[in-house]
């Protein structure tokens, strides 16, 4: 007796791709095609069944009483995942089961859904505003940051100019500026200060990303990433603060120790103005009997005049040394701050058997600086100078007088160069990277903030102040600013100003 095929009103072609059963109402299997059994041959399925949801039955029977399609129902063979679409013919009680491999597109879909997850998760959470701009700099969208940084929901920004919004300092000229580079390189970035819609002052650091129509390359759209930063700027204003504060105390500190020296240099024209107004007085009293007395007394005048203004001016000189403020960076002639910081060192150093000499350059460089801070500067060299000097004479127990050259030139890079060079004991090179570092010192009353904050002083000026050792067996220290200009040539100068003068 031959079984013969069970009589279905569905056909199952073995030239269709993908899987397909035909089931009756008890869950029985009635219809293979061709790709079913492969696909159970190759995941080693004893059971066609085995390939269907484990709820099939039930989704049999749903189809079958509703009459309708259930489609995209998902099962998982291995690593294959199957979209199964059940059809149903009430009439018959049978119903076509079709599948589809929809591996890669789950897979897609899957990934899509992470990502956009996580890019909700980010643009939800972040601290910085990001936003998408017209080329105009309209906003077409913004996360939730906005609210906190400018007081504006995204819906209230949306078709908003930057303008409108970002209202502060020169907002209007950084903003074009940014659109010239944005137009020009793709990629810019500002720092601002803005008002926050409540009024506060906030600086903001913004970077934007031009994209480019493919084929004209035309910007279409602006993307920004706009990132608080009044707390660092306040931090570095008040660390300013702090570093001009510690820079007045030094200069304090500087004004005791030489005081001795400024008592000299007040005490020469003190003491000649006395000198002076006494033959003065001495003439005077002999005018009614010779009369050419009263030209000596109009000369003596003169000096006084002279000398007093002498006097002013070293008065002057301190109380520009020691004042308290902001910056005044402007051209300084360094030959004139070099040959004033060495009258003021000139006491200690004679004080200490030390000569001065200075050497500067023929053509009386200019750079850009704040004078007061320079004279700091050299102050510092030349003082550690002349305490290393004092330093080695000890060693050696002898009474020669050494020296310390204070010289400047510019190179043929064009950098202006200023050197003070001892013949003190000199450092190894572990000493002279040491010698720079906050609080490091070799002296037993020294603090170490001179080198330390000198250095800072000198990058402040766009320069770089370094040691090396010197040929004299001592140590060099070396400023070293940009390309300056020079005013009139002069004659190289050489001073030496001796502890006997």
């Amino acid at each position: 007796m031959i079984n013969s095929p069970p009589v279905t009103v569905f056909s199952l072609p073995d030239a269709d791709p993908q899987p397909g059963l035909v089931l009756n109402t008890d869950c029985e299997l009635l219809l293979v095609n061709r790709a079913a059994g492969e696909l159970t041959h190759r995941n080693s399925l004893t059971d066609t069944l085995d390939l269907l949801p484990v709820n099939t039955c039930a989704l049999v029977m749903s189809a079958l009483n509703q009459n309708r399609a259930i489609e995209n129902v998902e099962a998982r063979i291995g690593g294959t995942i199957l979209l199964w679409t059940f059809i149903p013919d009430p009439e018959a009680g049978q119903i076509l089961i079709r599948g589809r491999d929809a591996t890669e597109e789950v897979r897609i879909h899957d990934e899509a859904t992470r990502s956009s997850r996580l890019y909700r998760l980010i643009t939800e959470n972040t601290t910085d505003l990001i936003s998408r701009h017209a080329p105009d700099g309209r906003f077409i969208d913004a996360t939730p940051a906005s609210w906190r940084l400018l007081g504006y929901w995204p819906e209230e920004l949306r078709g908003k100019s930057l303008e409108g919004i970002f209202k502060g300092h020169s907002v209007a000229q950084k903003l074009t500026e940014t659109r010239n580079r944005l137009r020009d390189d793709g990629y810019a970035t500002m720092t601002v200060d803005i008002l926050h819609r409540d009024g506060t002052r906030r600086w903001f650091e913004i970077a934007s990303r031009a994209i480019r129509e493919t084929y004209t390359g035309a910007v279409i759209e602006v993307v920004s990433v706009s990132r608080d930063i009044t707390g660092r700027v306040e931090s570095e204003e008040s660390n300013r603060r702090l570093a001009d504060e510690l820079a007045h105390a030094a200069r304090l500190a500087t004004l005791g120790e030489l005081a001795s020296s400024i008592a000299h240099e007040m005490n020469q024209p003190l003491a000649t103005i006395v000198n002076f107004a006494g033959a003065s007085q001495r003439y005077l009293k002999n005018a009614q009997t010779n009369p050419e007395c009263l030209n000596r007394v109009d000369d003596g005048l003169q000096k006084i005049v002279h000398h007093a203004n002498r006097a002013s001016e070293v008065i002057k000189r301190l109380r520009a040394f020691l004042r308290k403020g902001q910056k005044r960076t402007g051209p300084v002639s360094l030959n004139d701050v070099v040959a004033n910081v060495t009258r003021l060192c000139q006491w200690e150093a004679e004080k200490n058997g030390v000569r001065i000499t200075q050497r500067l350059a023929r053509c009386a460089p200019v750079i850009t600086a704040d004078p007061v801070l320079l004279e700091q500067v050299l102050i510092n060299l030349i003082r550690n100078g002349i305490e290393a000097n004092v330093e080695a004479c000890d060693q050696l127990a002898g009474d020669a007088v050494s020296s310390v050259v204070i010289s400047s030139c510019v190179n043929d890079a064009g950098e202006t160069l200023i050197q003070v060079t001892d013949q003190g004991p000199g450092l190894d090179d572990q000493g002279i990277r040491q010698m720079f570092q906050p609080f490091y010192t070799s002296k037993p009353q020294g603090l170490g903030l001179g080198l330390s904050m000198s250095r800072s002083i000198i990058e402040g000026f766009g320069g770089f102040l370094d040691a090396i050792p010197a040929r004299s067996g001592g140590l060099s220290l070396i400023c070293r600013f940009p390309p300056a200009t020079c005013t009139k040539p002069t004659t190289a100068r050489r001073t030496e100003t001796h502890p006997d003068d």
